[in-house]
């Protein structure tokens, strides 16, 4: 079976929006609380050129999300469960062992690394089941 691009590409846009929408969600919860981190290390608060960075990583982020949906479908069934798998794995590799990393090199404090992964596995179990929705395999010539 051929992945349908356009349709990862659809669906991870959708996917990236959710979880970029997610992120300024998140940003009165934390509160001043990753400006602090930085300012430990006499770093400024994150800068406009920083949040077009993590906008792009966002939109990459829903992307590998549908993909990895799609490459998993032959495999898998298509449905919420193979989502709900691709968002777990995408969450571990992508949010968990890096941000855990950083608690251990001493980059950030632990409840705000608890809150950032637990919040990342919320959004991309969201940005998951609502971008496979959009992906469906090309149509048999």
């Amino acid at each position: 079976m051929q992945i349908n691009t356009c349709r990862v590409v659809r669906g991870g846009l959708v996917a990236g929006l959710i979880i970029i929408a997610s992120a300024f969600t998140m940003v009165p919860v934390v509160g001043d609380e990753m400006n602090m981190a930085l300012a430990r290390f006499d770093l400024p608060p994150l800068s406009p050129a920083a949040m077009v960075y993590f906008t792009f990583v966002s939109i990459s982020m829903g992307i590998v999300l549908v993909w990895l949906y799609a490459a998993l479908i032959p495999r898998l069934k298509p449905g919420p469960k193979t989502a709900l798998i691709v968002a777990f794995i995408v969450w571990f590799v992508g949010y968990l062992l890096p941000n855990v990393a950083n608690v251990f090199y001493g980059f950030m404090p632990v409840k705000l690394t608890i809150i950032g992964i637990v919040w990342g596995l919320a959004e991309l179990v969201i940005g998951s089941l609502v971008g496979s929705r959009f992906y469906k395999e090309k149509e048999a010539a």
